[in-house]
């Protein structure tokens, strides 16, 4: 049963090897470099949480591969990071753009801690009024005396 179990989990490290194999390194050094400032910016579709520099999922080294096409045909970051959010969503992006279309998400952290803040604001104020209620005129006093038995004071 463990020899069943050990050889799909051997297959599988193998593959992660051959996928971070130097071999798809770039030939020139500052290009490669570039290409891992790159990989940093970029998400890894399947981890999600980790950049695709970091990650070992084949397709992080499937978006790796391409990254360094683009990077050795020469083109502009922001090309790159736009045809990859052309090709697979913003998402991609581990720090996407402020925009129209991801504005809530943006805002929403600060809307809701403002409107937490208000609402305890209004809490206090609304305590602080009852705990400066107005002493009672004379009518009050007269009606409370009328509805509340005397009490007789010890001594």
């Amino acid at each position: 049963m463990a020899a069943r179990l050990a050889r799909p989990a051997l297959a599988m490290a193998a593959l992660l090897c051959i996928a971070a194999a130097p071999t798809e390194a770039l030939r020139d050094p500052a290009q490669e470099a570039h290409a891992h400032v790159l990989f940093r910016q970029v998400r890894c579709l399947v981890c999600q949480n980790e950049s695709i520099d970091d990650s070992e999922a084949p397709l992080a080294a499937d978006l790796r591969a391409l990254v360094r096409q683009q990077v050795a045909a020469g083109r502009a970051d922001a090309d790159i990071r736009a045809f990859l959010v052309k090709r697979y969503g913003e998402f991609v992006l581990l720090k996407p753009a402020f925009s129209a279309a991801n504005a809530l998400l943006w805002l929403t952290p600060f809307v809701i801690i403002l409107g937490g803040g208000a609402a305890i604001g209004l809490r206090r104020r609304d305590e602080r009024g009852r705990a400066a209620e107005r002493p009672l005129d004379a009518v009050e006093e007269a009606r409370l005396a009328v509805l509340a038995p005397t009490r007789v004071e010890p001594g």
